[in-house]
């Protein structure tokens, strides 16, 4: 049994890693931003802390993280304007980053998009820019960390049917179902060979993909 803090707690990804974890006995801590959303976030076996993280520094991040095993990253600004963008994909996930090394907690899981790297190629004039350069500030900052970082870069979200399978290795991975990103968040915790890896996926097909677990040990 392992306890894992989720940022993003209310997030369609987040709601759907929720069940899987306690499922298997791990105690889930989500963090949220809105009281409102406290009963749907406890109905999936977590318990619900509600925060700001937008407005809590890296100390009181630190104690929030302090006593967990793990800390996921599933947050966002979910667009809206630049400013907010930045305060939260990059800014606040940065201060986590930092709050983990202080607490002393050594295993973080980051969720970032499939695209995220120097040369993602979004123009700066693209209203996607922001997004696509805060998401690789923070990847960057995880990697300069010593924490036993994971970085996951799934393709395109849908709300599809998960299928248990992902495609580590085709050069469009396409898109892939917010179930299966739950699932390998999950998976990822326990796998030591995720650690220090940036791991780009999709759904694939069914011939090009394979069970979730087998992709992240190879």
């Amino acid at each position: 049994m392992s306890r894992i803090i989720v940022f993003g707690g209310h997030g369609r990804i987040a709601l759907q890693l929720a069940p899987i974890l306690a499922g298997r006995g791990d105690e889930v801590t989500a963090v949220i931003r809105n009281p409102d959303h406290v009963a749907d976030v406890e109905r999936t076996g977590a318990t619900a802390r509600v925060n700001d993280i937008e407005k809590l520094d890296t100390a009181a991040l630190a104690d929030l993280i302090r006593g967990h095993d793990a800390v996921v990253w599933s947050a966002g600004a979910g667009g809206g304007s630049p400013e907010r963008t930045y305060a939260v994909d990059r800014d606040a996930a940065i201060r986590t980053m930092d709050a983990a090394g202080a607490a002393g907690v050594a295993r973080y899981v980051m969720v970032s998009w499939l695209g995220s790297s120097a040369d993602h190629g979004v123009p700066e004039g693209d209203s996607f820019f922001p997004y696509a350069d805060a998401k690789w500030a923070a990847d960057e900052h995880l990697r300069s960390t010593d924490l036993d970082g994971t970085i996951l870069g799934p393709g395109g979200l849908t709300d599809d049917e998960p299928t248990g399978r992902i495609d580590l290795d085709a050069p469009d991975r396409g898109r892939v179902a917010r179930g299966d990103v739950a699932a390998v968040i999950a998976a990822a915790l326990v796998e030591p060979a995720t650690i220090g890896r940036t791991i780009r996926f999709g759904n694939g097909s069914q011939e090009s993909s394979e069970p979730i677990a087998d992709a992240l040990a190879r």
